[in-house]
């Protein structure tokens, strides 16, 4: 029986566990701007742990326990009401008792699960960030910031188990007290002649046995209080509504075929200033656009709109003449490949990181993809080829071979729409060329957005929009954009002009 329960809770743990992290995939990008992906981990993976613990153990023993203590009682008070009575005299004081403790429990637990999420936090950046402690000497400052919130961990651990144990001593005092009161009492009657010696032991001896289950429930309750700040941490989450989501009737993307419309786009962050100010753009099926400008102009904001990353504050994104709310996000996402400056691999092999976007493909698509990227070269060079393991972020990869297996990545989707966001900012002039080859394969036939501010790459796109301030202020090709004297032209000016260096 023990066992059955104990299984039931924690599958509706594993169960509240999934949830959690669906529900945290679901939810827009600005939620994860606006939270650290160590406090998030630390939701789902320890905070669900301590949930566990209140389901396998207080479904199984509050059952239990609650029904001892009520069949006893029953029994009791039939045999002597007025006795029963005097015997759950002491009942309120151990109410009172546990509500104080559970209190005091209570937020030493809050604060432990917040301690713990910062030491997630901490830990995650020390290790993904130890070339930078390493090259700053930072190695006895990161020390001594572990060392605060580990020993703000210990004193609150100690804290837990000083109150809880306390409660065991104090159910002890209490029950005492109660039988006290029945010897006393009891013992009067028995002098009297209305009850018998052996009755009144009978009646102790119940009382006794009724005060363990009551012991084992203040335990519980403590239980209750020392998990109830992780179910809460747990629900805070489940409780926000994903501000990006399926319209109900939303409906698939079957192919894009005609144009991408931004009518009168608006865009803010949440409590922000608006990012995007009226853009209006058309950009047709097979046609390159180049979005450049200053950093922070807003070119990035409005590529993230199109797969629905964020949704517009005002106006309309029209894709074949639709709103692309009115598609489902699966489909909308499956016409779309997206190559970053920061590009991410998983902790996997080389074979795996290039078919992501296509779980289901062959060995043989997958090296087709490599070699239109221009990476089939190296990867076949490495010891285990293609089932090479890249490592965290693929840290065991140069920049440009992450940048190509990236564009392998996408070569793989085929997608209609390419958004290409500093696919070559942060590469050197070898690999700029590879990635480059592979770029100009990649968007023959696509329809992309080109964002760069090296305005070397933009030269080949069929319209270039230029952003200042969320607005675009210009619009044309490379070189009527260099006879205007407008933004562009500056930009083009001031990255090409000859520099040196002065004392």
């Amino acid at each position: 029986q023990s066992y059955l329960m104990a299984a039931v809770g924690e599958q509706v743990i594993a169960a509240i566990r999934r949830d959690l992290y669906a529900h945290i995939k679901g939810m827009p990008l600005a939620f994860f701007h606006d939270r650290h992906s160590a406090d998030l981990m630390s939701r789902v993976v320890v905070d669900a742990s301590r949930l566990a613990r209140l389901s396998s153990e207080v479904l199984v023993m509050t059952l239990r326990q609650v029904a001892t203590v009520v069949a006893l009682a029953a029994v009791m008070f039939a045999q002597d009401p007025r006795l029963t009575l005097l015997a759950l005299v002491a009942f309120p004081l151990v109410g009172l008792t546990v509500r104080a403790m559970g209190r005091r429990l209570y937020g030493i637990n809050r604060r432990t699960q917040e301690q713990i999420a910062a030491l997630t936090t901490l830990l995650q950046e020390a290790f993904t960030g130890t070339k930078i402690v390493k090259a700053f000497g930072r190695e006895a400052h990161e020390q001594a910031r572990f060392d605060r919130i580990n020993r703000k961990l210990l004193e609150l651990s100690l804290k837990d188990h000083r109150v809880d144990e306390l409660s065991e001593p104090l159910m002890e005092v209490l029950g005492a007290l109660g039988v006290m009161a029945i010897l006393w009492y009891g013992g009067y009657r028995v002098t009297q002649g209305e009850m018998t010696p052996g009755t009144l032991f009978s009646f102790v001896a119940a009382t006794l046995m009724l005060y363990g289950p009551v012991r084992k429930l203040s335990r519980i309750a403590n239980l209750y209080q020392q998990t109830t700040p992780s179910a809460e941490r747990i629900f805070e989450v489940l409780a926000l509504r994903p501000a990006v989501a399926d319209a109900p009737n939303a409906r698939v993307v079957a192919a894009f075929r005609d144009r991408i419309e931004f009518d009168h786009v608006w865009f803010q962050y949440e409590d922000g200033e608006m990012v995007l100010k009226d853009i209006c753009l058309t950009v047709h099926r097979g046609e390159v656009v180049a979005l450049v400008g200053m950093s922070g102009a807003g070119k990035s904001t409005l590529t993230d709109l199109i797969p629905r990353f964020h949704d517009v504050a005002r106006g309309r994104i029209l894709l074949d003449g639709a709103d692309v709310r009115e598609y489902t996000q699966a489909s909308l996402r499956a016409q779309i490949a997206i190559v970053t400056q920061d590009t991410f691999l998983f902790d996997d092999t080389i074979e795996a990181n290039i078919a992501y976007g296509k779980p289901d493909a062959t060995p043989e698509e997958i090296e087709r993809a490599a070699r239109a990227a221009y990476a089939h070269e190296f990867i076949v060079a490495l010891p285990d080829g293609y089932r090479t393991l890249v490592g965290e972020r693929g840290v065991k990869l140069s920049g440009g071979q992450r940048q190509r297996v990236a564009l392998a990545r996408a070569f793989l989707k085929d997608p209609a729409i390419l958004i290409l966001d500093e696919a070559t900012s942060d590469l050197d002039a070898e690999s700029e060329f590879i990635v480059q080859q592979a770029l100009a394969d990649l968007t023959k036939g696509r329809t992309v957005f080109l964002i760069a501010h090296r305005l070397s790459t933009v030269r080949l796109a069929h319209r270039i929009a230029v952003f200042q301030e969320g607005r675009v202020v210009e619009e044309g090709r490379h070189d009527e954009l260099l006879q205007r004297d407008g933004l562009y032209r500056r930009l083009h000016a001031l990255q090409f002009a000859p520099t040196g260096l002065t004392p």
